[in-house]
């Protein structure tokens, strides 16, 4: 496909990785020359410099032949005329990103009278991704599927767990729960198991099920399963205001510290059920003095890496809180895995399979489509929801029979709400949305699951 990326910074520039490892023609626009010099360097990408609004700059870009524009510069208005103008001089697919929260309240409207095919808040996006963890603290990541129908939860076996040295098939035969462990992390290693596939403590196990059959298999494990009462988030920018407005209507206190009086301010008038602390969480003086020590969450949500990783380290070595780091820039993910943060929120990896999931919707050719998509294990396997339509070539099939590559499993039916746990003898019908999870990259169709 033709895609043409308006803006190069953080998330921008993760998109553009995303697009262009999938083969995709992509053309990107930026002011700064040096930006576009880098990323044309790194990247199998074209490279335009100028304003990306400009009717001249894109049509430089290709626009009349563009399959998609995605606007992701730092400014809302600018990326809704880009698309905009797209949608005029093209006729082709927009995306926008819109982060301010007056315009979050509008974005029905907003897309529906610009034309947008979609629009992305990378902020609110990661602000949902915590509170939900936040709602089952004993996961480091809860991803869903069928519109909250199934979740799929990752956490780490401790060396007490009743799961390790026990192979899959005893874990089914004791447990009795139906739920399927679908992938495991085990160092740098990601495994697709079968039945006698034995798990060890510190394995990061992912587990495909429902709400309901998650907690039961959590309960039978002997693992909290309740969520988090109250929560400290350091740092009051755009994600700690979605996320306390998140958490509060789920009934969990909610206490933010930030060193801005003008932003506190703000956050009192905007959250006046939160309780917002003005004052340096970076002096530990202040941390315990707010609580930390009694705190159930911990959220580090500053502007730097750095200290967000510091902040968290300090908050796990005097609290039992679950921590949540948010990270932006650092890709040393084996280095800050090895810190055990608890759980590494990345807002720019969030929005970006979220376009890549549309981009691989809007390719499909046979009888599926892409409903949803996470990339559960950095770039290494990926989970994938298709909604089966009659020219599937899966349909009636017994899964025992289907000619499936390796590494790779059919981890969840939803029937019309009903969720199954799939079985040798299951089908999948037209109407289904499968779950799949796999290490093969770029499966664009149901087709893409089968052996050649």
């Amino acid at each position: 496909m033709q895609i043409i990326v308006v803006g190069c910074g953080k998330v921008g520039r993760t998109i553009i990785e995303q697009l262009s490892m999938e083969n995709h023609d992509v053309t990107v626009i930026d002011t700064n020359s040096s930006v576009i010099h880098d990323v044309t360097n790194n990247f199998d990408v074209m490279g335009v410099v100028g304003n990306g609004a400009s009717y001249g700059v894109q049509t430089e870009a290709g626009i009349e032949h563009a399959d998609l524009l995605i606007a992701m510069t730092d400014s809302d208005e600018l990326n809704l005329l880009c698309c905009l103008i797209a949608k005029k001089a093209g006729g082709c697919n927009t995306i926008a990103r819109v982060r301010n929260p007056v315009y979050n309240n509008e974005i029905g409207f907003i897309k529906e009278e610009l034309g947008l095919s979609m629009a992305i808040n990378p902020e609110a996006a990661a602000a949902t991704e915590i509170a939900r963890i936040l709602r089952f603290p004993s996961a480091i990541k809860i991803e869903t599927f069928a519109k909250g129908k199934v979740e799929l939860l990752k956490f780490i076996i401790g060396e007490d767990s009743i799961l390790n040295n026990c192979s899959l098939i005893d874990v089914a035969k004791s447990i009795k729960s139906e739920v399927l462990v679908c992938a495991v992390e085990r160092g740098d290693d990601v495994i697709i198991p079968n039945g006698s596939f034995v798990l060890k403590h510190d394995d990061t196990i992912s587990i495909v099920a429902s709400p309901k059959n998650s907690r039961e298999f959590f309960q039978k494990i002997g693992v909290e399963t309740h969520q988090v009462k109250n929560s400290m988030i350091v740092g009051g920018g755009t994600i700690a205001y979605y996320l306390a407005k998140e958490l509060l209507n789920s009934g969990i206190d909610v206490k933010i510290i930030d060193k801005d009086h003008a932003r506190c301010e703000q956050l009192s008038e905007l959250l006046p059920e939160a309780v917002i602390i003005n004052g340096d969480a970076t002096n530990q003086d202040t941390l315990m003095e707010e609580g930390l020590v009694h705190a159930e969450s911990f959220v580090s949500l500053t502007g730097i890496d750095e200290g967000n990783i510091f902040l968290s380290l300090y908050a796990k070595s005097c609290s039992k809180a679950k921590i949540v780091t948010k990270i932006n820039r650092i890709s040393y993910d084996e280095i800050i895995n090895d810190f055990h943060l608890g759980s590494l929120i990345y807002p720019k990896f969030i929005t970006a399979e979220n376009i890549v999931r549309y981009v691989r919707a809007m390719q499909n050719t046979v009888g599926s489509n892409v409903e949803t998509l996470y990339k559960i294990i950095g770039n290494k396997a990926e989970a994938l929801e298709f909604l089966i339509t009659a020219d599937a070539p899966v349909v009636g099939i017994p899964l025992g029979e289907l000619k499936l590559k390796d590494n790779l499993l059919i981890a969840s039916i939803n029937r019309a709400g009903e969720i199954l746990t799939p079985k040798g003898k299951s089908q999948i019908q037209v109407g289904d949305t499968v779950i799949i999870v796999t290490t093969h990259m770029s499966l664009h169709d149901i087709k893409d699951i089968l052996r050649d």
